[in-house]
């Protein structure tokens, strides 16, 4: 099936009806009657994407003749609360067309990925099997699964979405820790902002060995924020099945989504706006988003004003209360000790993507909902959230580069999670 519509460019800003055009073309192309529908938007995290409209749009198109279910695609992350189901996908869908996925209690196993391949993918860093479970509910007999979502830099997978939007999604915890433990040790700089990585091979394995009886179709965008208006813009809308399909948008999202430096940055200044992030687990894309451009003994400035638990799930938050962001070393001599961590690699992993190896410091700025002894508990250097603000006023910077009026450089980052930053010399894509 392959490409089924698209439109893309650098500099493209879709319209609405541009949108839905190619939605509706995408849609006849299949060819076959859709009398019951799964749409797998991601949830209000990635409110950014735009799949909240396109949800809303496929929505309108398909609901007149179709049973439409909707579940977002929490992974580990916490359901959506009414108000972020509102204001991510507008105001015409019933509440009950929304599905909670459970990745601890929900899922179904599927098949296994062998312990050779994932030694094969990880150059020797892992040999362990991988069970795909996927949530139930993809098995209830859908005419169409459409995966809706953003592809852009990612710190597991490389360039998130596709395949990694049903395994990880609507996946199953040993996925999930397994995928993010791989992509953790085999080292998150070869990595992100890449095409084609072992995390992404097993995502594209486990699905078609798998789950190749499931009628799914993903589509895909490529967001960026247009720098005349400072508002977000689709640059691309991809529908189809495979992986070029995928890689035609990875490609441009690897132009429009990273910032490459010349000169590594001594200061970093981030904010995370208190509705999109609550948790570092969320909040430490300030980390590893910027970890590639920071110079050594340089700084990193964290301002979050909503920050309010570490975990998005009470027992993630509970071992990075535990063991703390230390960096890779301490990370797996706790995970060869502890078998709490041992049956949480994801939380493993996402200890060592949020720390900075002891290159260069971090300090997070918290708000009333997270105390400044809690930071200090997991590892982080901690600020003055009002004190911060003052001196680096949101309202006042513009995203990279600023010079204060004392003098200072600092490099400005209004949304981690919109993008890449590295130095030029260290990436070379792919």
């Amino acid at each position: 099936m392959a490409t089924l519509a698209k439109k893309l460019g650098e500099t493209l800003a879709l319209t609405a009806p541009e949108k839905r055009e190619l939605l509706e073309a995408a849609l006849q192309r299949l060819g076959r009657p859709l009398r019951k529908v799964l749409i797998l938007p991601p949830d209000f995290t990635r409110f950014n994407s735009n799949a909240g409209e396109l949800t809303a749009i496929l929505y309108d198109m398909l609901s007149p003749q179709a049973q439409v279910d909707i579940m977002p695609a929490l992974g580990t992350h916490f359901a959506m609360a009414e108000g972020e189901i509102r204001k991510m996908f507008g105001p015409n869908i019933p509440l009950q067309q929304f599905k909670v996925h459970d990745w601890r209690n929900g899922v179904e196993h599927m098949g296994d990925i062998s312990g050779e391949r994932l030694k094969e993918w990880s150059e020797g860093k892992v040999n362990y099997s991988v069970r795909v479970e996927i949530d139930r509910i993809l098995r209830q007999n859908y005419d169409l699964i459409l995966s809706v979502g953003q592809i852009v830099p990612h710190e597991v997978v490389g360039m998130a979405n596709y395949t990694k939007n049903i395994l990880v999604g609507v996946g199953g915890q040993d996925t999930i820790n397994k995928s993010h433990f791989l992509g953790a040790v085999y080292n998150m700089e070869r990595i992100m902002g890449r095409i084609d990585t072992p995390v992404r091979r097993l995502f594209n394995y486990g699905v078609e060995a798998f789950l190749g009886d499931l009628p799914i179709l993903y589509v895909l965008t490529v967001m960026s924020k247009d720098k005349a208006s400072g508002k977000m813009a689709m640059r691309g809308l991809l529908v189809g099945d495979d992986m070029a399909t995928f890689a035609e948008g990875a490609r441009l999202s690897q132009k429009v989504n990273l910032d490459l430096m010349d000169r590594p940055l001594s200061k970093v200044v981030v904010y995370l706006d208190p509705h999109e992030f609550k948790s570092t687990w969320l909040g430490n894309k300030a980390v590893y988003r910027t970890r590639m451009a920071i110079a050594d003994k340089g700084e990193l400035v964290v301002l979050a004003p909503g920050l309010r638990e570490f975990g998005e799930d009470p027992e993630i938050d509970r071992l990075i209360r535990k063991y703390g962001y230390y960096g890779t070393p301490a990370t797996l001599g706790a995970v060869r000790d502890n078998a709490d961590l041992q049956a949480n690699l994801s939380a493993a992993a996402h200890l060592i993507h949020g720390s900075s190896e002891g290159r260069f410091r971090i300090t997070y700025c918290p708000g009333p909902g997270l105390s400044r002894d809690a930071i200090r508990g997991v590892g982080f250097n901690d600020g003055d959230l009002a004190q911060m603000t003052a001196r680096y006023n949101p309202d006042k910077l513009k995203d990279g580069l600023n010079r204060l009026p004392d003098g200072e450089e600092i490099f400005y980052i209004s949304n981690p999670a919109l993008g890449l930053w590295a130095l030029k010399k260290n990436f070379a894509g792919g």
